[in-house]
């Protein structure tokens, strides 16, 4: 899903986008009140801390909620029954006293949005005929099934959530093994090997001293004949 954060503060705001990064979501930050009502039109889920340094949060809710039906989800760090009815009047679809699970967090996006949506599931992630589904971590290509391992699905997430997008291996160091320490980028490429062979050739580029690229495999042009190349398969003249 295509995510907006409307978070001032470094300290929780940082954190929560790398792991939403992590768990296959499009993720874009906004500081203030003002830059998220300038950037929320894009956003498939809207989530709002109601501690905002320009325009009061509730506001900012109401105002996102005046505009569009966009699930929208509201972070109070006052556990008051007061908070949470005044962003349910504002527009949000929920609201989250901090801190907060963020199992529990994931669990309420994909509530809310299949509830704007109508009862269908969130967006998963595409690239091509490859397809993943990060609430229940599955994977296929066209119709085949991956069976991928925990790691081999998070390298593959983080990829396709930026498709053509060349990914150091130190950003998935970061993403993938965030909290598993020192991680070389041997590791990386070993575990990206791995996933080659089960993805097929095509898919993962290698960009030499930097890192990967996902590209649509199934989109590749087919070479156009080379002109220079003498045509065999017609009627042959005899010489005159």
């Amino acid at each position: 899903m295509r995510v907006l954060v409307i978070d001032p503060d470094d300290g929780t705001a940082e954190p929560l986008v790398c792991r939403l990064v992590r768990n296959g979501h499009q993720v874009r930050r906004a500081r203030t009140g003002r830059a998220g009502l300038d950037g929320w039109g894009q956003a498939e889920v809207v989530l709002l801390d109601l501690e905002l340094p320009d325009i009061d949060g509730l506001r900012v809710c109401g105002e996102i909620r005046a505009r569009s039906s966009v699930p929208l989800i509201t972070f109070t760090s006052r556990d008051t029954e007061t908070d949470r009815v005044l962003s349910l009047r504002s527009g949000a679809d929920d609201c989250l006293v901090k801190p907060y699970g963020f199992r529990e967090l994931i669990a309420r996006m994909n509530a809310v949005a299949r509830r704007t949506s109508g009862g269908t599931s969130p967006a998963g992630m595409s690239c091509g005929a490859l397809h993943m589904d990060p609430a229940t971590r599955e994977a296929w290509i066209a119709d085949q099934p991956l069976e991928l391992t925990r790691k081999e699905y998070d390298i593959l997430l983080t990829l396709v959530a930026a498709p053509d997008s060349v990914i150091a291996r130190r950003d998935l160091i970061a993403r993938v093994w965030a909290d598993e320490g020192a991680i070389s980028t041997r590791t990386v490429d070993t575990h990206v090997s791995a996933l080659r062979a089960k993805l097929g050739e095509g898919w993962i580029v290698t960009v030499r001293g930097v890192g990967y690229r996902l590209q649509d495999a199934t989109a590749r042009a087919v070479p156009a004949p080379d002109p220079a190349r003498r045509d065999t398969t017609g009627p042959r003249r005899s010489p005159a």
